[in-house]
């Protein structure tokens, strides 16, 4: 799925913009369907907390572990894979809420006794532009370690509590990926990442689908309740998978 060139980009830069559709029309159709589905049913939850949706709709294994999906995660890190998490994110027109700068490893911490091998694929359900609050990443950001962090200001519009200390990067640094419906975008999970209010009159939607290196041993102990699930390959760190 990969090229040589593409890989050694993202080891380098710590993301990758592929730039064409992870499934066929078809398949990506039916995906879209269950998001609407999760949407609808939502209840009290805002529209960016359909977090690990595969718990309760096992219908998104048929995406999460499907062969096209797992040739491009061992590209990145090897043959040996688990399911690490899903989430539906989906910033509403006009009042969709920024994401703080941050980077995802700060908060699995501990989780894994690495993190290293740790890739979250990007998919876009709407098109994602500037206009409606695409991601955007700084490069290279991924070999620098934990970034400092500062608490977010309380009328800010924003997912999280807590964000990267301002001045540790450049904005005009950064990377923004616009993706057109169905194309994804692949990032490490130390990268310093985030993405601004939709402000715009469309929906901005994406499916997050992240996997881990089976090498890496899970901390049961940090995780209460989080399943993780078996994708390919043999599992050398013995970890607690689910088989589906």
């Amino acid at each position: 799925m990969l090229s040589a060139k593409e890989i050694t980009f993202y080891k380098e830069q710590g993301y990758l913009l592929p730039k064409e559709p992870l499934f066929s029309e078809e398949k990506q159709i039916a995906l879209s369907a269950i998001f609407e589905e999760h949407l609808a049913a939502k209840g009290e939850k805002l529209s960016d907390e359909l977090d690990t949706p595969h718990f309760r709709d096992h219908r998104l294994f048929d995406f999460l572990l499907a062969p096209e999906v797992l040739k491009v995660v061992e590209d990145i890190i090897g043959p040996n894979i688990g399911l690490w998490s899903s989430h539906f994110i989906s910033k509403e027109p006009g009042k969709g809420r920024r994401t703080p700068w941050h980077e995802d490893s700060a908060y699995w911490k501990g989780k894994f006794d690495q993190l290293d091998k740790i890739v979250t694929i990007w998919l876009a359900i709407d098109d994602s532009t500037l206009e409606n609050g695409c991601m955007g990443v700084v490069p290279g950001t991924h070999t620098n370690g934990f970034s400092e962090y500062e608490t977010v200001q309380k009328d800010d519009n924003s997912t999280f509590q807590t964000e990267i200390k301002k001045g540790t990067f450049k904005q005009e640094d950064v990377v923004w990926f616009e993706l057109k419906k169905g194309h994804y975008s692949l990032h490490d999970a130390r990268i310093i990442h985030g993405a601004n209010a939709n402000t715009s009159p469309n929906r901005r939607c994406g499916y997050t689908m992240r996997y881990f290196s089976l090498d890496m041993k899970f901390n049961e102990e940090l995780n209460p309740g989080h399943l993780i699930y078996y994708a390919q390959g043999e599992n050398l760190a013995k970890n607690p998978l689910v088989y589906v």
